[in-house]
């Protein structure tokens, strides 16, 4: 009885053992799409941001990523731009350059007259507040095509008040009182104020007290005063004739023309 046992376990074995290999399962085969390579334009990859720095939250996406920088310390990071796109929003700003110095003396500089460039025979004047006398470096006559010109030079870049008329004859020194002869028959006086025509050692800064050019209508130029913040010359002109009233700067210069 226990023979036939053990024969019956063995065909059930022997059975088992021809089903199974019978319905032996596959494995599934692999998706076509592991195997084909990834296409060119496929998005790259996320690139890890620099080793010490986390993304910015809400701004890993940027072009170009913006990190902050984690210190050392574990202190809170600033915001650190990797690339060279101008900074928008409400960050910093590089402060403006500061603004280009103003000239010397420049908000002591009153404006010119611009009708004294006007042709007239009348008066001429303007008038400057008192202060330190200008220095005159420098009196020169020239020849142009409508009219003779005069220019008055001085130090620095102010200019005095002026005062010009035709005045009669005697033409009187300031100093002296004495009367001094000026050729011509129009006689165009030029006060010059604050203004002097020495330096502080009193030598005189233009050497000429006379001078003759031979001009059309100016024939002589005369200095009839430097005293006490005044200096006046006097134009010896053929004619009286009209003229006008110009200022210069760098160098400062007053300029007058008498037409011809």
């Amino acid at each position: 009885m226990k023979r036939s046992g053990r024969g019956l376990t063995s065909l059930l074995l022997v059975g088992c053992i021809g089903v199974a290999g019978c319905k032996k399962e596959e494995p599934p085969p692999p998706h076509p799409a592991a195997e084909l390579p990834a296409p060119e334009d496929s998005p790259a990859q996320p690139t890890r941001p620099p080793e010490g720095t986390i993304p910015r939250e809400g701004e890993a996406a940027a072009n170009p990523p913006v990190h902050v920088v984690v210190p050392a310390d574990g202190g809170t990071g600033a915001p650190v731009r990797t690339g060279d796109e101008a900074p928008q929003g409400d960050t910093a700003q590089a402060p403006a350059p500061a603004p280009a110095p103003a000239p010397a003396n420049a908000a002591d500089l009153p404006p010119e007259d611009l009708k004294n460039r006007e042709w007239t025979a009348r008066n001429v004047e303007l008038k400057r507040r008192p202060g330190k006398s200008v220095t005159l470096r420098s009196v020169r006559a020239g020849q142009h095509a409508d009219y003779d010109r005069v220019v008055f030079e001085f130090e620095g870049m102010q200019l005095p008040g002026y005062a010009l008329e035709y005045v009669d004859k005697p033409i009187i020194q300031c100093g002296s009182g004495d009367p001094t002869p000026v050729a011509g028959q129009g006689w165009l006086q030029v006060r010059l104020t604050p203004a002097r025509g020495h330096d502080d050692q009193g030598r005189a800064t233009v050497a000429e007290r006379e001078m003759k050019p031979g001009l059309p209508i100016i024939l002589e130029l005369e200095r009839t005063c430097d005293f006490e913040g005044e200096v006046t010359w006097v134009l010896g002109n053929k004619k009286p004739n009209k003229f006008r009233v110009m200022e210069l700067r760098d160098p400062a210069r007053l300029v007058v023309d008498v037409q011809h």
